[in-house]
């Protein structure tokens, strides 16, 4: 019975490990800088001279929210849409954690736009900001036709 308990408990142990290790963050490598709250709101306090590109799948951008207003492209479409994105604003990239986003600020700064920096919308609202939530559209039933 002893055995069982220890075993049980290393099983438990491991699985603890193994949660943690998933949730644990991930190293910045993108020259992108990896933007913190007071960096983003200083920005957002001059919108005439931002972009604020959420590259997040649509589902992700209504689970989790986002800002106030922002273009989405998502990170795997960027590079062939790179005509929306105008090149006389700054622009912060947004994701979930900010990985994408330095991702897409390097491709971007790359390819001559002027990147502040990459933050992540779940970060942000860690940090104390304020995400705005979005609410999916609704569905709409057809009507039937008129006979």
């Amino acid at each position: 019975m002893k055995t069982f308990r220890i075993a049980a408990l290393a099983l438990a142990l491991t699985a603890t490990v193994s949660a943690w290790a998933q949730q644990a963050p991930q190293p910045w490598t993108y020259k992108t800088k990896q933007l913190e709250r007071a960096e983003v709101d200083a920005l957002l306090a001059k919108p005439e001279k931002l972009v604020v590109l959420d590259v997040r799948r649509p589902d992700e951008v209504t689970a989790k929210g986002s800002f106030p207003v922002f273009l989405n492209i998502q990170a795997k479409d960027v590079e062939n849409q790179l005509a929306y994105i105008p090149k006389d604003r700054v622009i912060v990239t947004v994701s979930n954690h900010a990985h994408r986003a330095g991702a897409v600020g390097d491709l971007l700064t790359a390819k001559g736009y002027k990147v502040a920096g990459a933050t992540g919308s779940e970060d942000y609202e860690s940090q104390g900001g304020k995400i705005v939530r979005i609410a999916p559209p609704a569905k709409q039933v057809a009507a039937a036709a008129p006979n």
